[in-house]
């Protein structure tokens, strides 16, 4: 059983109170942007009568969401380090619906400001230099002018904003804090009960028995609530294509990516590279077999390393490693690590409650948090190198941009991760002596890309097709997912769908699905980021100060010109080409050990 959050060192838990001191600063803060938040209604109606009151509106709007994201954060977190604790649960809806009425007292921004001319803009920005800062954010609001509704319209949406949230957060309070799985035999013989936190190590076993129990237990534990599932999900799919059609957008696809303007083809280039290497994967899942030497190979088998080489390390051992790694960026990014490493920005191991998963969080005026669920082994160290560059990442931004600026899309969020798990690749590749090592890194290696450009393609093209589905007026049951998702599953894994039945309900326990068209960034990074990852390690010293500016530009400019002046053009299929020959030259070393004899 895990263990309860006061069990946990105060070391390995974040310290929350670099946000708010208590939570009656917190309640305070709330009832003070309540009241502040009431008094912006008087602004509806007046945002171009003069460059002044465009500056003085812009900067009220700014400032408030400013401090609703920092309150928001605080209660975000304080749930997910215990899920249970109904208190914050109170909290997060209170910032939240504080945010609805923020949204709803500024719903007449965008419509406004959609009415002034470019004559008009300049003249302003002559009469209030102030303005010149705001040049592209003004840019990008009108490039969607086409998708701004009416003030009535808009009111109404914003209003909802909670109620369209609702089947992301009912998904999010059955899978972490109500669903119960059962217990199942561990490698030593003990009964220990199944959890989201360890349930991959269980995958990693050495023991078939073990993985194969873990395996049934999860999946049938989300057969039990499939039709739950299934009914969140599909809510989910029609609150965002209704959101997209109301926007006179094509489609959610269409709506969420032209957010951070990244045209469509991008995701149809990904999808059809992918689709066209398949062959990789399925020579690499055949060497699989050949290594575990099993002949009716099962999803349950995907996981465990073909290394008998011990992988295990610790969390210290971990943080070390990563700084080491991190090093070649220069001392300014490597004294940020340092302090996220030794101020508490961290929460470290499971505990009770605790939201699963990794991730790496925080505001504008608060440090880059990261929630971890820690296990001894490489996969962790590599979640804990990946978080640190998303954290490095809103750092760098924030301590170089302005507010409006402070962000960076999510299309950008996951190059700077994986960079840095790539640069951790090629840190242990190049020390490395022993060839059982080797194989051991390269098998980590191949699985991260595995799971990170085939795995997330799979789910990207599964999104879609349940996306399309819906506006076709397919309804979403839970039999419809799970054959879809099946056929799916088998196209990339070449395994039968009816071999392997229980991997039919894995979309029920995938969160990224209620992002709305998130997780195809996971592989367009990924790829991107081994581009990256060797102009740093063997290109010139320009090409690492030009990756530092892109850590550090934040929202300046848009997400495609970000990453192409860092050296990558994500319009065209190349950088994918590039990933996919780093992928098969490592699975040729893997293939020549393996003829060596380094391997089971």
């Amino acid at each position: 059983m895990s263990k309860q959050r006061y069990e946990i060192e105060e070391k390995y838990q974040w310290d929350l109170t670099t946000i708010f001191p208590t939570d009656d600063a917190w309640e305070a803060e709330l009832a003070d942007l309540q009241a502040e938040t009431e008094k912006t209604k008087e602004f509806a109606g007046h945002l171009l009568d003069s460059a002044k009151s465009l500056l003085t509106i812009s900067e009220t709007q700014l400032g408030l969401m400013r401090r609703i994201e920092k309150l928001y954060v605080y209660a975000s977190m304080k749930n997910d380090q215990d899920t249970r604790e109904g208190k914050y649960q109170e909290f997060q809806a209170k910032a939240m619906g504080l945010y609805a009425a923020f949204s709803q007292a500024f719903a007449f921004y965008e419509p406004e400001f959609m009415a002034i001319t470019e004559e008009q803009l300049e003249a302003f920005k002559a009469e209030e230099p102030t303005l010149v800062q705001y040049s592209h954010q003004f840019e990008k609001l009108l490039a969607a002018k086409d998708h701004v509704l009416s003030q009535e319209v808009e009111e109404v949406l914003a209003a909802t904003s909670e109620i369209f949230e609702s089947p992301a957060e009912t998904f999010s309070v059955l899978d972490n804090a109500s669903l119960r799985f059962p217990e199942i035999v561990d490698e030593d013989g003990h009964l220990v009960p199944l959890s989201h936190g360890n349930y991959i190590h269980f995958m990693e076993s050495k023991n078939r028995d073990v993985r194969q129990e873990a395996y049934e237990a999860m999946y049938g534990t989300y057969e039990q609530f499939q039709h739950t599932y299934a009914k969140t999900l599909q809510s989910n799919v029609k609150v965002n294509n209704l959101k997209a059609r109301l926007r006179k957008y094509d489609s959610a696809r269409h709506a969420s990516l032209a957010a951070n303007f990244i045209p469509e083809s991008v995701y149809d280039t990904l999808v059809a590279a992918v689709n066209k290497h398949l062959p990789l994967l399925h020579r690499y899942i055949n060497l699989r077999k050949k290594l575990l030497g099993i002949d009716d190979l099962k999803m349950y088998d995907m996981y465990t390393p073909l290394s008998d080489f011990s992988t295990k390390i610790s969390y210290e051992d971990a943080l070390k490693k990563c700084q080491e790694t991190l090093e070649i960026f220069g001392e300014d990014y490597s004294a940020i690590v340092k302090e996220a490493f030794e101020n508490r920005w961290i929460d470290v191991h499971v505990n009770e409650g605790k939201r699963s998963g990794a991730y790496s969080g925080g505001a504008y005026d608060t440090n880059a948090f990261m929630l971890l669920n820690w296990q001894d082994n490489l996969d962790n160290m590599y979640t804990l190198i990946h978080e640190t560059g998303h954290s490095l990442h809103s750092m760098l931004t924030r301590k170089t941009q302005p507010y409006v600026y402070g962000h960076y899309s999510l299309f950008l969020a996951e190059i700077a991760s994986t960079t840095n798990e790539n640069l951790l690749t090629e840190k242990l590749l190049a020390e490395v002596e022993d060839d059982k090592e080797r194989f051991a890194i390269l098998n980590h290696y191949l699985d991260g890309f595995r799971g990170t450009v085939f795995r997330q393609t799979q789910f990207a093209e599964f999104e879609q097709a349940i996306y399309k589905a819906d506006q076709e007026g397919q309804v979403l049951t839970a039999d419809f997912l799970n054959e879809l998702y099946g056929q799916t599953n088998e196209k990339y894994y070449g395994l039968s769908a009816e071999e392997n039945p229980e991997i039919q309900f894995e979309w029920a326990r995938i969160p990224h699905f209620y992002y709305n068209f998130y997780v195809y960034q996971y592989a367009t990074g990924f790829a991107a980021a081994s581009a990256l990852a060797n102009k740093i390690v063997n290109g010139s010293p320009e090409d690492k100060e030009n990756y530092l500016n892109y850590l550090k530009a934040g929202s300046s400019d848009y997400s495609l010109n970000v990453i192409a002046k860092a050296g990558v053009d994500m319009t065209k299929e190349d950088y994918l080409n590039d990933a996919f020959k780093v992928f098969e030259a490592r699975l040729e070393e893997l293939e020549a050990l393996v003829e060596k004899g380094v391997h089971l």
